[in-house]
């Protein structure tokens, strides 16, 4: 039975923290169908119906040649936008680096630049190959204490009749890009977010990276290696196109994320549908390089852009929605006051990892009773060991016998025989919420703690805090008493061994916290065992 027991105690604990982060929150609901083929609108084609509301421009302006570049900048970001299919080139975050070197959310090597618009009927590579003109005509943007709010637009002419125009508007101390599109001569066309944009970490572990959404208020997960690729060379070969996934609905935001950042567009209109697909030509077989573009049906589309980290007063603050898109795991009702109360810890020390040793030990304190309770339970069981071993032993060729008596030892000396097991299944929901929060939270990437821990996001440079946390599995289980036989012991003795090998590439700030919690439970084991000693 004890065997049976630990064996369950262990799995019970491995399927819940790999179902936390293994098993996306919502199934993705999506529908299939084919991908309308790319065809070039040809010229004397007659012009699509257009709304009345927005009229036809009726001057068209001179395209230039040259691409021309536009640089944006505030106290948050550092943007360069060009004329080259009226995309940005460069989004770089002011207030984190990586190696001395800023943040950047724009991938040189993405198939689509971020916010290309193609006109429904027109080839994926339009965007690319066409040229924008500016207005008003400047090199660059700065927002300052004198101008708190700027804008740029962009426009293309054909004479088939085909106009796009895009007006960014930028603010002094925010992430947010007001942006709107405007585009005469079909009845739809697609604000590709761009591939990529929004991810800096391509490689985080445990976490998602790539396209997201959010329908209603649910946040759905697109996993990349799930979307098939499409044939870009199909117009030359005659193959169809692949499929591709589409979600319809009231679809708040679209974004691409990874652990730490995001990009994020969300409209204010009611927009019929989101596609997503993969690029899967040549150069462009990546991992990562999936689009996700909101449809546009008629002629105007209003959208609110964002490209910054994935701080929770901040995505709240646009209004959008877009605070669902951090995931604090399956337990997010336990989640988010302890984030809560990590941040007014950090308000008080000034250093997230005192305020992580705080949060540990006030964490600890209503689970104080239950583990009292937990190792007097464990201790009975290691006094009644002998007649446990008896009773097998005399009943070696009759397990049903066998249990019986062992029931009606548990119930002559009162054990419960998952005493010292309900407090860990209880304290479990709890540990998990606090993984959660010390894996995704910004707040930490940069963070010092103390001497060698300059960033509590990354991994301990020197192995200490792990080797250290293994140090103190192995003295609390030395500690706590067991009614395990003595082969079992023997492979339990082997848990620290592989914690700690597990923990070597984890953030330093959760080490930190099994470090602490690690430690506090020693302490009251040594007061436990010798109350029990003197009981004795």
């Amino acid at each position: 039975m004890e065997k049976r027991t630990l064996l369950a105690i262990v799995l019970s604990i491995l399927v819940l923290v790999m179902f936390s982060y293994l098993t996306p929150r919502k199934p993705v609901q999506k529908q299939v169908a084919p991908r309308q083929e790319a065809q070039q609108v040809p010229a004397k084609e007659p012009k699509l119906p257009v709304r009345e509301d927005i009229p036809m421009p009726v001057v068209s302006p001179q395209i230039p040649s040259e691409e021309k570049e536009i640089t944006v900048e505030n106290d948050l970001y550092y943007a360069v936008f060009t004329t080259k299919g009226g995309t940005i080139k460069k989004w770089e975050i002011k207030e984190y680096s990586q190696d001395e070197e800023p943040v950047g959310l724009v991938s040189p090597e993405a198939a689509m630049p971020p916010l290309s618009i193609i006109p429904e009927g027109y080839p994926e590579d339009f965007p690319q190959k066409i040229n924008y003109s500016v207005s008003p005509a400047r090199d660059s943007i700065v927002l300052d204490r004198s101008t708190k709010q700027d804008t740029l637009s962009f426009f293309y002419t054909e004479p088939s009749g085909l106009f796009i125009k895009k007006t960014f508007t930028f603010y002094k101390d925010r992430y947010k890009v007001d942006l709107i599109t405007e585009v005469h001569g079909v009845q739809s066309y697609y604000v590709v977010l761009g591939s990529e944009f929004g991810i800096y970490d391509k490689k985080g572990a445990w976490v998602h990276i790539g396209p997201v959404l959010l329908k209603d208020n649910d946040k759905i997960d697109i996993k990349p290696d799930n979307i098939e690729g499409i044939n870009f060379f199909r117009k030359i070969t005659g193959t169809k196109s692949k499929d591709e996934v589409i979600h319809q609905g009231n679809i708040r935001w679209i974004a691409q994320e990874d652990k730490y950042f995001t990009a994020a567009l969300a409209s204010t209109d009611t927009v019929n549908d989101v596609r997503i697909w993969k690029w899967a030509n040549g150069r462009d077989k990546k991992e990562h390089n999936v689009e996700i573009a909101y449809r546009v049906m008629g002629q105007r589309g209003n959208f609110v852009l964002y490209a910054g980290p994935k701080k929770y007063e901040i995505l709240k603050d646009l209004g959008v929605g877009l605070e669902h898109i951090i995931d604090f795991g399956m337990f997010s009702i336990i989640s988010r006051p302890l984030f809560w109360l990590l941040k007014y810890f950090y308000k008080i020390t000034g250093n997230y990892g005192w305020s992580i040793v705080l949060l540990t030990i006030l964490v600890r304190i209503p689970f104080i009773p239950l583990l009292n309770k937990s190792q007097k339970s464990m201790k009975k069981l290691q006094e009644i060991q002998p007649h446990m071993a008896a009773v097998k032993e005399k009943y070696k060729k009759e397990p049903q016998k066998a249990q019986k008596e062992m029931m009606q030892l548990y119930k002559k000396h009162k054990v419960n025989p998952m005493g010292g097991c309900l407090p860990m299944l209880i304290q479990l929901p709890v540990f998990l919420a606090l993984y959660k929060i010390l894996l995704i939270a910004i707040e930490l990437k940069g963070a010092p703690f103390i001497l060698w821990i300059t960033d509590l996001s990354v991994k301990d440079p020197y192995y200490i805090f792990p080797v250290t946390m293994g140090i103190t599995m192995l003295i609390q289980q030395k500690m706590t008493p067991s009614s395990m036989d003595p082969k079992q012991a023997k492979m339990m003795m082997l848990m620290p061994i592989v914690f700690t090998f597990m923990f070597l590439s984890f953030p330093a700030g959760l080490v930190l916290y099994w470090l602490v919690n690690n430690t506090l439970g020693i302490i009251q084991q040594f007061y436990t065992n010798k109350k029990s000693k003197k009981s004795a």
